[in-house]
């Protein structure tokens, strides 16, 4: 997995990162009908190509290259994948 989104995404779920994809990687999308009911956003692990376009668009800085995540927040990659059935 090339990025991971992790806590600080929880209830805030800003959408910035869908749009700043260019592979459409970052799901739920506002009108997906999930969206509602999750607490974060997800990068699914298999179509991210390690772009880093998502990153500097999260106001909230919760995308990680899967290098830099945080100690604290390393059960985010099998929660990101988890999302995606992966």
């Amino acid at each position: 997995m090339a990025y991971v989104i992790a806590e600080p995404c929880i209830g805030t779920k800003d959408t910035a990162c869908v749009d700043a994809c260019p592979v459409d990687c970052i799901h739920p999308k506002k009108d997906e009908a999930d969206f509602a009911n999750v607490t974060q956003l997800y990068i699914d692990p298999v179509e991210c190509i390690d772009c880093g376009a998502c990153v500097p668009v999260c106001p909230v800085s919760a995308i990680f290259a899967l290098d830099d995540l945080p100690e604290k927040w390393a059960g985010y990659t099998q929660t990101n994948a988890q999302h995606f059935g992966r």
